[in-house]
This record gives C-alpha cells, structure tokens and sequence, in this order.
C-alpha cells in the first residue's frame, strides 16, 4: 500500500511538474509580460543567453557542437534562443528545472558540479550567472524577451599602441530597440585571433599585446560579433623621419587612392619601403601577370632602349590590349567559374570556355557576366553561361558556389546552424539553395517550378530568400531575376569588393581580405578604404576589370621591390615590399616551352597550343600533372598557393619536362649551337629569355668557371645544356619576384 501512495505521490508531483512548465512555456510566445515588465526581471534571451556563451557551454566543444554533449544540446552561441529555452525546460520531462526548489535544478547543479558534470565547473555556486538563473526560475522560468537587440557597440574599434606593457581596457555596451543600453562588459566574450600575439584577462576584460603588428580581437554578445582592430608599430623608429622616408619614394604617373591608402598604414605601423624594381623586373612582372607570359628578347632589349618616360605606362597599356592578355584572363575567369570541372561534358565547357573569352575580349562588364551565367537557361552544349548550373551537384552546392564566387562570402557555415562569426542565418542557406533548387542542372539548364527543398530546422520547404536581405514573395516565376538585381546593384556591400580583391591578389600576391572568399565583419580587409575606393571606382566605370588593373600596375606599391629590409622583412600583409609569388602550372609549362623553344603537348591538341588557352583542365599533360594543376573540382584559389611541393621539385631537377627538351633539334639551343654562337653570347641570350636580364658580372664569372668562352659552343654543348637547365630551376624563375 505505502509503494502504491509513493508512486501516486510522485505521479501528481510529476504531473505539477510538467503542467508548470507547460504553462510556461507558453509565455514564449510572449515578447513580454506587461504585468511584470520591471528592472528585476530576468530577460532569458537578453540575460541568460549571454552566461551559456561566456562560459562556453553553447559553443561547438560543449552543448553547442551538432549532437550535443550529455544529451542536451543548445543552439550554436545562442544563434536559436527559442529552441534552447525548449531544451532547457521541457526536455528530460522538465527535470533541468525545478520551480519549487530552484537551487535544486539541473541547469543549476551541473555548471556549479554539485552534481556529475563531464564539463566539470564552469560556474561558481555564489556567482552573478548562477544569481541571475536562480531569480529567473523563482520567477517562474518564462521566456521573457523584454526588448530586442539592435546592435553591440565595442570601445575601443581600433587603437594604435605604442606601449607594448600597457593592458588595453574592454567595454561593450548593447544597445536595444526600446532605446536603452546596458553595460555588457563582464558578459561578453573576447577572443584573439592569435592567441600567441595577445593575451585576454577574462575578469578585467583587458587585452595585452605580446609583439607588435596588427592583431583583431573579437568581441561576441549574443548573436553580434565585432572585430577590434589592434596596431603596434612594428619598429621603433622615429614617425616623422619615417612619413619624409615615405613622402621621398618616387610616385607613379598615376598618383591614385591605392599609394595613399598604403602609405598611410606603412605610417601608422613605421614600416619603412622597400626600393622601386628596375625597368626588366617591371616588365618581367607585369608581362606575367597581365599576360601570363614572359616578354621575349627583343621585348627586353627594347624596353632597355626606350627612353620615354612613360613607357611603363605605355607598356601596360599594350598589354591589356594583347590578345595575350584575353587567352591568359579567360584562364584566370575559368578557374574562378570552374569550367570543365565534369569531365563528361567536355563540349559544354568549350562552349563556356569560348564564350567566357569573347566576354574578356570584348571588355564586357563584371556585372554583365555575372547577369548572364545566373540566368541562363537552355542547351549547354550551344549555350556558354548554361552550364553555371553544371559544374556543381545539387542546388546547396549551387548556393555555395554562387556566395563564394560572387559575393565572396562562406555562406555553407550557416547550413546546419546560423553561422558563428558572421550574420547568415540558417535561413539565408537554405532560403538561397530554394532558388536553385528550382533550376533542373541536366544538359537543358530550365526552370523547375514545383521544386523545393527541406529546411531542417522547421522540417517544411525553405522559402526562397536573398540572403541577409528578404523573403521572396511565392508567385514569382523566377527568383534569380530579384537575386541578380540585388547582387548586381551598385550599392550592394559584397559583389564589386570580392572581385576587385580577387584581381588584387593577382596582381600583388595577397587580397587585401584573405582568403578571398572570406568575407565577414570578424575578417576585416588589411585596407578597408583602398578596398571600399576600388569598388566604387569598379562600380563607377562599369565594372571595367581592365581599368581595375591598371590602376594597380601603375600604382608605386606594385613596382616595389621583392628585396626585404631588416625593418620590413616581417611584413608579410602590408605591401612595403613586393610579394613573391609562384607561376601557376599552365604558366610554368608556356614559360618552359618560350625558353626552351620546344612546345609541349597536350592531349589531341595541335603540337604548339599554349597550357593557358586549354579549355579543358583534364586535358592530357604528364607537365601540368606534375607542375600541380587544379582540376578545378573544387576552388582553384587555395590548392594554387601550395604547388611547388616535392614532386614537382624533383620532376624540375630530374625528370622529361626539361631533360627531353633541352639540347633537341629545333630546339633555341641547338639553333644558337649551329648557327655558331659564342658560348658567352648563348648564356647572355638564356638570361634575357629566361630571367628577362642580362646577365651581372658575378653571373658571367660563375660560367667562365664552368665554360671556355674561347671554345666552340658545339664542343661544350652538354655544360650548356646544364646551363639551360640551371636557369629553369632557379626560383628567379619559377617566381615572379
């Protein structure tokens, strides 16, 4: 009888249980509780949710990660306050909360490890967290959401240091839509980049620079995450004596935004320039990134002759005009569109491949191309820009490919859950993936009207969305008309930035935001003003590439010199000096074959076509194979950085691609050879070919040691073979310095 009562007993006890928290509950839906709107009422998602991020319980390591830890999850840094308010009431019957004895609830006794925490303790029994969940389970555990957050402001944004032992203070203060603010300080989380340059005292919420440079903190409340910008001088030098160092360098033709943007942070930070190149690094450098190719000899020694002032000027001028530029910038668009990524649409990909070339060629806007490859529709194997919807499986992979190419952004973060250190929501994701979905990606590219897919947050169809931005409404017949009038507006924040950043990097070996296809407020551009200036001039000239380019190739910061000085050699961001950069596969392979005057093959295409005009990355090369080409499977833009690895060392020293090719018939050697040229005239003519310089003295020295200048070429062919070689596997070759 007394088990029977003891279970009854429990039964009502846990039925009172349930229904309290029932009723609960439903004050969710409650934005609040005029009844007890005052000071002392504890707001769950404004209060609470801050403790379960500052403490890491609902980041991606505890409770936040996909599955949870310990059978309760929360969402990812509070990106879901409503479904965290669920997990914490009613789930586990609502044993995480106890309303008669708050003290005695799970949420309380777990962080505090008065009961089994794999977390161990995270809060302290007499703390102000622990308070302030104790007040808002005595009042009842309702989900009140008082006022709504506008926006966090962080004090200080950006500060220059210039006193490496003095601690920096931290403020945040939230500001909400009702018009008050609040001192959120103690409860926001401040975390380094690196952590190795600073340091971050919870408690006081102080930074402490540990070396000089510039170095982002993040401060995260809520769902809000700002970056503060940290910058010591990384050398103690004088700042007037520096900026008259700076004022001095000589200036471009075209004194542009882009020098006094540069120059102005290389102030701030007394960092002091490297020198300007000479006439052949100039013309070595830019032939290479305008056209992909290495100027001839006769190139050279005019370029050496010509007097006029303006001839670099002129030179880039010529360049963009080349036909040389069209072949080697349609390579640069098609790595970027990942044309010919399916290998069993080779036809598509030519087609692309020729209509992309006649876009460069014509001068045809950015924004036009983008235009066109977003809403093409029709047969592939006829229609270029169709196959956009070809080169990835699946509509979320479209809408990733789409966010990263053409707004610069990582939106794939915010599949599962909003994403954690920008403002795309789940929503965003799958609202973007919508409008594709409706897109049928077979050989005919058209629309698919009844299509949808699946939110899995609310398990119903994801409305179509432009992200960050609005819902579309249902009865529009094709959703990418409003997408590409929002992403090709000129007042858009993404489209015109990730581009200019792309040909940024092209040109001078970094993006002023890296990786390019990174871009978030907690990822800030090294150069914020030059990057907002080079869009607006992008924008303002009708998304005219070549313009951007040429501003950058006459600009003093791109014919600085690669040579580092002591006080700049750790300069790695900033442009005091040139950044190296290594050739890709398909303009190693040309460059090879210009020197060498032997042309590589390539699959079934005729004996002379060039690497950089292959429509097709699988096309057949034992060459790029090894130089490390991208298949362009996935982004081209990050596999390219890591290719001289050892395979493609080791082929450069031993293997065919320059052995076989080297002394053989035909051969710019064998010419030189048997048209009787001087030993010393073929290794001056190998210089200009391939370094692009003539040769110095301590050059012509080291030879004299190894050839008789005063012999037959013929009779020392095999040293001047290993010459030729020497010159290919240098990394004043191999690099565009």
């Amino acid at each position: 009888m007394k088990v029977i009562q003891i279970i009854l007993i429990s039964l009502v006890l846990y039925l009172f249980g349930y229904f309290a928290q029932n009723l609960s509950f439903a004050d969710a839906n409650l934005t609040s509780n005029p009844a007890s709107n005052t000071s002392d009422l504890v707001d769950f998602e404004n209060d609470l949710i801050p403790i379960f991020t500052k403490f890491g319980c609902n980041a991606g390591a505890c409770h936040g990660s996909a599955a949870g830890r310990g059978e309760f999850k929360l969402s990812l840094f509070g990106g879901n306050p409503k479904a965290d308010y669920k997990a914490i009431v009613r789930q586990l019957a609502g044993r995480r909360i106890n309303l008669i004895h708050p003290e005695q609830s799970l949420v309380i006794l777990k962080p505090t490890a008065q009961t089994s925490h794999g977390g161990g303790q995270v809060l302290s029994e007499d703390g102000e967290a622990i308070q302030l969940l104790r007040n808002w389970i005595k009042q009842g555990a309702l989900y009140q959401t008082l006022r709504k957050l506008e926006r966090i402001e962080i004090s200080p944004q950006k500060q220059i240091i210039t006193n490496l032992e003095q601690p920096i203070q931290l403020y945040a203060t939230a500001v909400y839509s009702d018009n008050t603010s609040k001192d959120v300080t103690r409860w926001t989380v401040f975390t380094p980049e690196d952590t190795s340059a600073i340091e971050i005292d919870a408690s006081s919420a102080t930074a402490k620079l540990s070396r000089p440079g510039r170095h982002i903190i993040l401060a995260r409340y809520l769902t809000e995450v700002v970056p503060i910008e940290l910058i010591a001088p990384l050398n103690d030098v004088n700042i007037h004596n520096l900026q008259k160092t700076i004022d001095k360098q000589p200036t471009s033709s075209t004194d542009t935004f882009v020098d006094k943007e540069i120059h102005k942070l290389l102030t701030i930070l007394r960092l002091p320039i490297s020198g300007t190149i000479d006439d052949v690094t100039f013309l070595r450098r830019v032939s290479l990134d305008l056209t992909g190719r290495l100027p001839t000899v006769a190139t050279v020694k005019a370029f050496i002759a010509d007097s006029n002032a303006k001839k670099r000027e002129i030179l880039v001028d010529k360049l963009l005009e080349s036909d040389e530029f069209n072949e080697y910038w349609t390579l640069q668009f098609a790595k970027l569109l990942r044309i010919g990524a399916k290998e069993r649409n080779t036809q598509g990909a030519y087609v692309y491949h020729q209509w992309l070339s006649n876009q460069i060629r014509d001068g045809v806007g950015y924004d036009k191309i983008a235009r066109s490859v977003i809403l093409a529709t029709g047969d592939t194997h006829e229609i270029g820009p169709a196959n956009f919807y070809r080169t990835v499986d699946g509509s979320r992979e479209q809408a990733e490919f789409m966010s990263e190419l053409f707004m610069g952004v990582r939106l794939r973060c915010a599949n599962c859950h909003n994403h954690p250190l920008d403002k795309w929501t789940q929503d965003d994701y799958h609202g973007l993936t919508a409008i594709f979905a409706k897109i049928e990606d077979d050989q005919v590219v058209r629309l698919k009207p009844s299509a949808e897919v699946i939110h899995p947050a609310t398990r119903e169809s994801a409305i179509p969305r432009i992200p960050g931005e609005m819902y579309l409404p249902t009865n529009v017949p094709d959703f990418r008309v409003d997408l590409v009038e929002w992403l090709t507006n000129t007042d858009n924040p993404y489209f015109a930035k990730a581009i200019v950043n792309r040909l940024w990097k092209a040109m001078m070996g970094r993006g002023l935001v890296e990786p390019v296809d990174d871009f978030r407020s907690t990822n800030p551009a090294t150069h914020p003003e030059l990057l907002t200036a080079l869009a607006d001039d992008f924008v303002a000239h009708d998304y005219n590439m070549r313009r951007t380019l040429r501003q950058i190739a006459l600009s003093d910061a791109y014919a600085r010199s690669s040579h580092a000085l002591p006080q700049n050699k750790s300069d790695d961001r900033f442009y005091s000096h040139s950044v190296k950069k290594t050739l890709s596969p398909e303009v190693l392979a040309d460059a090879i074959s210009d020197v060498l005057g032997v042309p590589d093959s390539y699959g079934d295409e005729p004996l002379g076509t060039r690497a950089v005009s292959l429509f097709n990355p699988n096309t057949e090369s034992d060459a790029l194979d090894v130089l490390g080409r991208c298949s362009r499977e996935t982004s081209c833009e990050q596999s390219e950085e890591a290719i001289d690895g050892l395979q493609r060392k080791l082929h450069l020293f031993n293997g065919e691609l320059l052995n076989a090719r080297i002394g053989v018939q035909d051969s710019r050697l064998n010419i030189l050879i048997s048209q009787g040229t001087s030993p010393k005239e073929i290794v001056t003519e190998f210089y200009i070919s391939a370094l692009n310089r003539y040769p110095t003295d301590s050059d012509i020295a080291f030879w004299q040691q190894h050839i008789d200048f005063n012999e037959s070429a013929n009779s020392q062919s095999t040293i001047l073979e290993d010459m030729v070689w020497s010159l290919l596997t240098c990394n004043e070759f191999v690099i565009n310095h």
